[in-house]
């Protein structure tokens, strides 16, 4: 049974959409902290999955797809403004890699390029204590996806400085 979240309407209701694009990595964390039980972190992962803004199905491919996730994961970004500020859609087939997807997304949504290559993000998750808590191959697709994302941003950022003429 989950533990009541200042950051959640009630402990057995569903995070919403609303609710998901609204909660901060630090309100995520402090959730974790109010979690007691293994089954009960992992059930709050499976709620924040639940709470990702659907994915188009069109949006599902190959060139989205994760690489070296076990479960299928799929990220997509898009790019807006000058300087660039990115946002990000995802989804997986698992459960948990889906809640493991909904929290990278909370941490690099909205941010600029230089943003994202400066987060920690495994540092992150070692705040959360869960990388002692995921299969190998849980590990392996998130490492994937973090990387995934780093290394659209760094692609960014070659490209701003390359048409930078102060460069």
């Amino acid at each position: 049974m989950l533990v009541a979240s200042p950051h959640l309407t009630h402990p057995t209701t569903q995070t919403t959409h609303y609710q998901l694009m609204m909660m901060t990595p630090e309100e995520i964390l402090e959730d974790f902290s109010w979690l007691e039980s293994w089954d009960d972190r992992y059930g709050y992962l499976v709620e924040l999955g639940r709470g990702l803004p659907p994915m188009d199905p069109a949006d599902k491919t190959e060139e989205t797809r994760i690489e070296g996730c076990q479960s299928g994961v799929w990220i997509k970004t898009t790019t807006a403004g000058s300087p660039p500020v990115l946002t990000f859609v995802g989804d997986s087939d698992s459960a948990i890699v889906k809640g493991l997807v909904a929290i990278v997304i909370s941490l690099v949504n909205g941010r600029s390029p230089k943003e994202i290559l400066a987060l920690d993000i495994p540092e992150f998750f070692a705040k959360l204590n869960l990388e002692n808590h995921l299969s190998p191959t849980r590990k392996t697709g998130l490492n994937e996806m973090v990387k995934s994302i780093k290394q659209q941003a760094a692609v960014l950022v070659e490209m701003e400085a390359a048409d930078d003429p102060a460069t």
